[in-house]
């Protein structure tokens, strides 16, 4: 099997499934009596050897980065997410003390999100939100990951302006046109799939998971949503990832083990950061 250089160069002890885009403070924790420390170990026991966590406002940072310092597997990222309702503005001096405060491994999750007319947050306030979050990683050189939906020309045209290629970031649960991954990956960022491309209508996801160059795909859960198959329906949590791999796997008709590998060494690569 021949791999990318990313993977060759990459340790070996950090080539195992990493879920890049979860939110662990929102996990259904009923089937573990309530302990978010042994979902994060059921996950560990699955071979998930990193998780990163998002923040979907400023806030939620503390308690993550708590969680992280009792498991050496949890990454924290900082973020505002374009759909989350904050009483003031994310302002760019204070996220960069956040970020010297906590340390995080990345800026996320923010972005921008256009798909209702009327969206409960304005589209003036989500741009407004994006262009300080995408500023705050240029300064501090963390990689971003993004959610985008109905905003390809929005999203596109500002991380062209905002986002440094050599810090880059992710488009994370991606179902758009092949398109635009390209314009993406062109602007140093990579592509995440998530649970979606196990489901039997999304064909076009599966599609792109062909499409999309190894080398810039990650794997995430996204939970506690989009639970892949056999669990769809169910709430999500990081342990599942595996199934996101076995469908690239499958679709690409190469090892699972070939896209761990990858996607690890990608992961890695991208959140330089983290060791």
């Amino acid at each position: 099997m021949l791999l990318s250089d990313s993977v060759a160069d990459a340790p070996l002890k950090q080539l195992h499934l990493v879920d890049s885009h979860c939110h662990l403070d929102q996990l259904d924790l009923t089937p573990y009596d309530g302990d978010i420390d042994a979902a994060i170990n059921a996950a560990r026991e699955a071979g998930v050897g990193r998780i990163l966590a998002m923040s979907t406002q400023p806030s939620d940072v503390a308690e993550l980065t708590a969680l992280s310092r009792r498991h050496s597997i949890v990454e924290v990222a900082l973020g505002a997410h374009p759909l989350h309702v904050i009483e003031q503005a994310p302002q760019f001096e204070e996220m960069l003390e956040l970020v010297e405060r906590y340390e995080p491994a990345a800026i996320g999750e923010i972005g921008l999100d256009f798909m209702d007319d009327a969206p409960v947050v304005p589209k003036a306030v989500q741009l407004e939100r994006f262009t300080t979050m995408l500023k705050l990683s240029s300064e501090t050189e963390l990689p971003v990951s993004v959610h985008t939906r109905s905003a390809r020309k929005e999203t596109l045209e500002l991380i062209a302006r905002y986002s440094r290629p050599e810090v880059g970031g992710v488009l994370h649960c991606f179902t758009d046109e092949l398109s635009f991954a390209r314009e993406a990956v062109g602007l140093g960022f990579y592509i995440s799939m998530s649970g979606i491309v196990t489901f039997k209508s999304a064909a076009n996801v599966r599609e792109l998971a062909k499409a999309i160059p190894l080398d810039r795909l990650l794997i995430e859960t996204d939970s506690p949503w989009l639970a892949p198959v056999p669990y769809r329906g169910k709430p999500n949590e990081p342990k599942h990832v595996g199934r996101v791999a076995d469908t690239i796997a499958e679709v690409r008709g190469i090892s699972v083990e070939e896209v761990i590998m990858q996607t690890s060494a990608n992961f890695y690569r991208l959140f330089s950061r983290i060791r």
